[in-house]
Order: C-alpha cells, then structure tokens, then sequence
C-alpha cells in the first residue's frame, strides 16, 4: 500500500515560503519581528511581522540596485540605505493652503478645544466579579438618586455618607475633569451625559456612580490659523502613507513577492 505524507493530508496544507526576489523571509526572523506587531492574535502579529519584513526587504533591494549599500545583512547600513532611497525617490507632494482648509472644515472635532465636565459623583464600590455586591450596590445607587431627584441639595450628605471614593470629604466634587481623567469606561458614558443628575448608576470596575454633570465647557472650534502647522502636518503624513504604499507596490511587482501579498497598509510599519 502506498504510504502518503502527512504534510499532503487535507487541512494540513504547508503554507508556501515567503519570498523577495530571490530572498527568503524564514521563520526565525518573523519569530523575532513579532514582538513589535502587537495584535489581538499570534496569526495576526506573524502576518504583520512577515509583511514588515518584505517592506524592508523590497526596499533593500532597491537600495542595492542603486548602489546606496552593499548586498550585506548588516541592519545598520541598510536603515540608513532606505532612509536615502526613500529622499532620492519618493516623491511627496506638498499639501496646498486650499487643501488643508478644506480638512480642517471637514474634521471640527479634531480642531476644537477639548470639553471639560465639572462632576460630582458617589462612588458605591463593588468588585467586578462580586455579582451581590454589585447588584446591591446598584439598588443602593437607585435609591440615593430617586431621592435626590426629589431634593437635589442632600449630594453632598450623601457622598459623605456612602462613597468609597476620597471626595467623599469634597463632597464628592471631582472639579474639572478632561477626556482621559478618569478610567475609560466611566469617561466614555461622561462624555456624552447631559447637565444634571444621570437618572441611573454608571458602571466601573470600582462599582457603581451616581454621577452629576454640573457644568460643561470647551469644545469649541479653534481657529484655522491656530491649528495650521497641525493640519499641514497631518496632510503631510497622509500623502507620504499613500505615496510609500505606491511605491511600494511598484518594487513588489518589479522585484516580485511570493507567499505573501501586500495589503493598504504596507507603508505602516515604516511610518511608525
């Protein structure tokens, strides 16, 4: 009987090596390259790392056909190689003035001043996985905020009285807050609360909040000529992104890559 490879077996298919002209891209060097791909999965990071590698290698290659380094494996002179390769040869147009006015009056977001939030909360503490706390420290939460509904000024009696948190002593004034200032999934819900008191705890991994937006400010669009440099600078990065991904697939289909394909993002890991 007719012995058959392991390897030929459906589902066990070898995947094909990498290839950059004639160079290999192994195993160990992608093994190497994925500790500065993070990503949410190993497939993932192998993947980024191995298309990091032919980027550097397809540029490489250029490098040497032009005489900018020899054909060596030493990562010093072929970084400072690619560095000259790409100011001899990626062409960059400058964004114009008409161009950048219309991005800033696209993205108002972006270019306005960042809002603030002053608050007051009261924090009822309750681990993550402590189902009982958590669900007796949400009715808790429910009743301080049914009676302040009623008679808004007891805030502060309340914070005093139950909140784990050191404002308690402030009454439970946080003063000004900016995005970022507080643990992300209570700062993402703040962000987009209204004035007053939230009719409803909100969750943290410390627990629950009983949460009061007294004043809102910022937010407001800054001027053109004040964000200028800011906007020019993010045009600029974008079209060296796109005129690095052309090249890039140029060299590829010049120099010609095997086992793998370059995707939209084949510029990023040289723009980190």
């Amino acid at each position: 009987m007719q012995m058959i490879e392991i390897e030929q077996l459906p589902g066990r298919a070898v995947p094909p090596p990498i290839k950059v002209g004639r160079k290999a891209i192994d195993e160990d060097s992608i093994a190497r390259e994925m500790q500065y791909h993070p990503a949410a999965t190993a497939d993932e990071a192998k993947l980024s790392a191995a298309r990091a590698l032919v980027v550097r290698e397809l540029l490489r290659q250029r490098a040497v056909e032009l005489g900018l380094v020899a054909d060596t494996d030493d990562e010093g002179d072929n970084d400072a190689a690619i560095a000259a390769l790409l100011e001899r040869e990626l062409e960059v147009p400058e964004p114009e003035e008409a161009a950048c006015r219309r991005f800033f009056d696209a993205e108002p977001e972006r270019f306005s001043e960042p809002t603030r939030i002053a608050v007051r909360h009261i924090l009822l503490a309750a681990a993550p996985d402590d189902a009982e706390a958590r669900d007796a420290q949400y009715r808790l939460g429910e009743t301080l905020i049914e009676e302040l509904q009623r008679i808004s000024e007891r805030f502060t009696e309340f914070a005093m009285r139950h909140s784990n948190c050191p404002s308690k002593s402030e009454g439970g004034e946080l003063g000004w807050l900016a995005p970022g200032q507080t643990v992300a999934e209570l700062d993402r819900a703040l962000q987009h609360l209204p004035e007053g008191l939230h009719d409803r705890p909100l969750a943290s991994r410390y627990g629950w909040h009983v949460v009061s937006i007294d004043q809102r400010s910022g937010g407001q669009r800054l001027p053109f000529e004040q964000v200028a440099e800011r906007v020019l600078h993010t045009l600029r990065e974008q079209a060296t992104r796109r005129a690095l991904r052309h090249y890039l697939l140029a060299l590829e289909e010049e120099i010609g890559v095997e086992g793998i394909e370059l995707d939209d993002n084949a510029a990023g890991s040289l723009m980190q």
